[in-house]
């Protein structure tokens, strides 16, 4: 390849989301909220969705002082009429959706311990938000994404890569989140890329009584190779990237943003 040939990169450009409109669940706070604040820096329209609208405006306002255009809708992804009214309503006040994050999750108390210790309700809970919700939402978006070259980033975890002691439901879910993401890519290619991203330990709220266990913390930073816990932020900047034209070539692929927990 000669000088000539050597194709001209527009840096700034490649990263630019200006004319998108993203949905971000979970969107309300800790990863989700700083995604939402990415995609707007980055210059999309942005729906913070979760399930209690006081949290959803509180954000919205954050992002108007981006120059975003956003809006105000809820959704429980368990149900699958209040998420494709969640979409409906994106659709009418924002325009159809070109970029969908699949953030929300949970992994609560009654869902931690050994198999005998795990009951199936706490197993279904986890499996109905995590996984069958980031469906719901794959599924209420797909026409729009189809006709707009969409992007879709599904948000798993370590624990869709690795196996974690303990956390049965959230592991087979997380693990699942990979796979999906295979089959969507997939079966949306050429129109729609779909992707994933697997975080390690990040610090928000959901973490506090790990972060604030210092033996608990200690363990976790030394099997980190970066020695520390991520931020919110540092899971935002790939999302951004996933759903940019950066990553136009980009799609079934799982990126582990972990400090380097995978590599060992």
């Amino acid at each position: 390849m000669s000088d000539d040939d050597v194709p001209a990169f527009d840096f700034p450009g490649a990263f630019d989301l200006s004319g998108e409109v993203a949905v971000v669940t979970g969107g309300s706070r800790g990863i989700g909220r700083a995604i939402a604040h990415g995609l707007a820096a980055a210059g999309a329209d942005v729906a913070p969705v979760s399930r209690t609208a006081g949290d959803v405006e509180a954000v919205a306002a954050e992002l108007a002082e981006y120059g975003a255009r956003t809006c105000v809708t809820t959704a429980d992804v368990t149900d699958e009429a209040d998420v494709n009214d969640c979409f409906g309503t994106v659709t009418d006040e924002l325009g159809p959706p070109s970029v969908v994050v699949n953030n929300a999750g949970v992994n609560p108390e009654a869902a931690l311990g050994t198999p005998d210790q795990v009951d199936p309700e706490g197993f279904d809970l986890v499996n109905n938000v995590n996984l069958r919700g980031a469906y719901a939402c794959a599924h209420a978006a797909a026409d729009h994404l189809a006709a707009n070259g969409g992007s879709l980033v599904n948000v798993a975890s370590v624990g869709g890569l690795v196996g974690l002691p303990r956390q049965h439901p959230y592991v087979a879910s997380k693990h699942g989140l990979v796979g999906l993401t295979k089959s969507l890519a997939l079966d949306w290619a050429p129109e729609v890329r779909a992707n994933c991203l697997a975080p390690g330990y990040v610090a928000t709220e959901l973490t506090e009584d790990l972060t604030e266990n210092e033996e608990l913390a200690a363990s976790i930073r030394e099997r980190t190779p970066l020695d520390r816990f991520a931020e919110p932020e540092e899971i935002a900047a790939p999302t951004v990237f996933l759903a940019s034209p950066a990553a136009n070539y980009l799609t079934g692929a799982t990126i582990a943003v972990d400090g380097g927990w995978t590599a060992r």
